[in-house]
């Protein structure tokens, strides 16, 4: 029986879990005071972008997946802003820029996040935005223990604030570099969001978001220039009128079934159909209880990741812009092709399909400057005895990509940086267009019913770090916790989608394993790089037993910071 850290949380009232333990006991409380799972998510959500400004903020976006118990049926909220109307292909490269910066003002898109939460709440919660918005602004304006990784991401860009960006060392400088666990406070972010709160209704809300001193104050935030990972300054192409006309919308999700299962996921936007072309790949391999964890099935999955990632790198995009052939990447026939690729030795290719009978197109790129300061995301879950269930991944607006508009307390994100510059790929910069983001929150369905909420951190490891703990857990027959805590592994065999989209052939990445395991997988031509302990994923998930109708949670044990809960 493999160690497990934690016991699988059980309750009947509600669960939750995140990746901040404030955020969980946030959700929990608005559980107990009689809200429902969005209500509780979205409050919750708002707390991630005060405690975990390295990881998420209001200038980032949110990806949702979720079933209304009244409704009957998997939605998908799209919380990912697009990218400004004057920022295109040529806009860009006449600025002297050859490929998208990761940092700085140029890869900045509409701040998506807001809308997606109050679009959550308008459309599906009970509170009113003033009750969700209290826990948020509490912690900004009373204080918040800092993470001891907020304190090492300031060490990293301490010269990069002081020395480019006044408004961002004004906030988190001021008093000299932090401790770990110090209290900190945000009084501007509180007053934003107090500012906000008194809006008399969510559309007043987002109006004063979209329309009113938010988006005014981006607006002149991105007229000046500010240095970026190109080593030049450069001015934001984001404006006051981008920001009036966004709108979080609704959208079906993509499904595929597997082993009696239905699994949803976000569109081609996001990554998220990569999860399901991985479950196409691998129904067609004989994996048994027997085999979980050996070098077959790492191997096996490693293989179909690489595919299935290969297909994301030439055909995803946003498919209000693009002719994205996502039922032929999702079909049967397809999937079986493609297995026929997969072989006894690791393949050291990156290879598309032809969906349909296409060409793939990988991108052209022209590498310029380097992104040190990569951020991460964030991710909450909840469920409640009503039968609601919402899975979210919010990200963007890093502390350390972009620098603070000081009368607002937070900065924008840089989604951009995962368009590109070729005219001729699916997922080129063009105005208003979402970039393909790596977000990806997940639900599992049985019998037409959810049963299983989750998601993680991680950006290009996320379906993979998932796929993996769905396997488990599906598959294997491991509980929620004990599918968390198995070891960990996934590819960079595919080019990251992070400036400056480094790829790395063959390579795997991997906890340790059962004895022989990775001897065996480097005889198979895989390239190991051995992690430490506890340090590959940070899933979260929420789920509900069919036959006792208990509601179930579990949260990784890896970065010691997430945590589940339940009544």
């Amino acid at each position: 029986m493999p160690f497990v850290s934690r016991p699988e949380i059980a309750g009947t009232v509600g669960v939750a879990s995140s990746t901040h333990w404030l955020a969980t006991q946030t959700a929990m409380t608005v559980l107990d005071r009689g809200g429902n799972a969005f209500d509780a998510a979205a409050a919750a959500g708002f707390v991630l972008q005060v405690v975990e400004p390295h990881l998420n903020g209001p200038g980032g976006e949110v990806p949702i997946v979720l079933w209304d118990a009244r409704n009957k049926k998997v939605e998908v909220i799209c919380g990912q802003g697009p990218a400004p109307a004057a920022a295109t292909v040529d806009s860009v490269r006449s600025a002297g820029i050859t490929d998208i910066p990761g940092n700085g003002l140029v890869p900045a898109c509409v701040p998506g996040a807001f809308g997606g939460w109050v679009s959550l709440l308008r459309d599906h919660g009970t509170w009113p935005l003033a009750d969700i918005l209290e826990f948020a602004i509490g912690y900004a304006e009373g204080g918040y223990p800092l993470l001891p990784r907020v304190v090492l991401t300031l060490q990293m860009v301490e010269s990069l604030f002081r020395e480019h960006w006044p408004g961002s060392a004004e906030l988190y400088l001021a008093g000299g570099m932090p401790e770990p666990g110090q209290r900190f406070r945000n009084p501007r972010l509180a007053e934003t969001y107090r500012r906000i709160s008194r809006e008399a209704s969510f559309e007043a809300a987002l109006s004063a978001f979209y329309s009113g001193f938010v988006a005014e104050a981006v607006g002149r935030h991105c007229e000046g220039a500010f240095m970026d990972s190109t080593g030049s300054a450069h001015r934001g192409f984001l404006t006051a009128e981008d920001m009036a006309g966004f709108d979080a919308c609704h959208e079906d999700p993509l499904t595929v079934d597997f082993q009696g299962w239905t699994v949803a996921k976000c569109g081609p936007w996001s990554q998220g159909p990569v999860f399901l072309q991985q479950l196409r790949l691998v129904q067609g391999f004989d994996l048994g209880p027997a085999d979980f964890l050996s070098a077959e099935h790492v191997h096996l999955v490693t293989e179909c990741a690489k595919l299935a990632f290969a297909d994301r790198e030439a055909w995803y995009a946003d498919p209000n812009f693009a002719d994205v052939p996502i039922d032929d990447l999702l079909a049967e026939d397809y999937a079986g092709a493609r297995r026929g690729l997969v072989e006894s030795r690791a393949s050291l290719e990156l290879r598309p399909g032809a969906p349909g009978g296409r060409e793939p197109r990988m991108p052209r790129r022209e590498a310029q400057g380097v992104n040190i300061f990569r951020g991460d995301t964030v991710h909450v879950t909840v469920a409640d005895r009503a039968g609601n269930f919402v899975a979210c991944t919010p990200s963007g607006g890093w502390l350390q990509s972009s620098p603070v508009i000081p009368e607002l307390g937070f900065c924008l994100g840089t989604r951009a940086q995962m368009f590109n510059l070729d005219s001729d790929h699916p997922n080129h910069l063009e105005g208003g267009k979402r970039p393909r983001t790596t977000l990806s929150p997940s639900m599992a369905l049985r019998d037409g019913e959810p049963v299983l909420a989750f998601g993680t951190p991680g950006g290009d490891q996320q379906d993979q770090w998932t796929f993996e703990f769905f396997l488990a857990h599906a598959l294997f027959g491991l509980d929620l916790q004990a599918a968390n805590d198995a070891p960990m592994f996934h590819t960079t065999h595919f080019p990251s989608s992070f400036a400056p989209h480094d790829a790395h052939p063959g390579v795997v990445h991997s906890e340790p394993m059962p004895a022989g395991v990775l001897d065996d997988l480097r005889h198979r031509g895989h390239e190991i790089v051995e992690a430490s302990p506890w340090s590959i994923g940070r899933i979260c998930a929420v789920g509900r037993d069919a036959r006792s109708g208990m509601l179930k949670a579990a949260a990784s044990a890896r970065g010691g910071q997430a945590y589940a809960a339940g009544r």
